[in-house]
């Protein structure tokens, strides 16, 4: 992998990592702390929507989140022709 190629994937590859991470930080401190008031006014499968964020919501973010990362790295590594296939 020239020296070129290799930054433009490592840059995409940071560039990837912050916008997931910005995504958990949003909806774990954001919807789980921060806006919790706003969000319980609405209603989530019985249990109102700041809470449900609280306790499960975050959790099942971060196993879709989790996922997207490795479909998008498997993406990734295909476009600069580093994938293990």
């Amino acid at each position: 992998m020239k020296e070129e190629n290799a930054r433009a994937y490592w840059a995409a590859n940071v560039r990837l990592i912050i916008t997931y991470l910005v995504i958990w930080f949003v909806v774990s401190y954001g919807c789980g702390v921060l806006f919790v008031d706003a969000l319980n006014h609405i209603h989530f499968f019985g249990f109102k929507l700041g809470f449900w964020f609280a306790q499960q919501g975050t959790i099942y973010t971060f196993l879709v989140l989790i996922v997207m990362y490795a479909y998008s790295m498997n993406k990734l590594d295909r476009k600069f022709d580093v994938h293990e296939e």
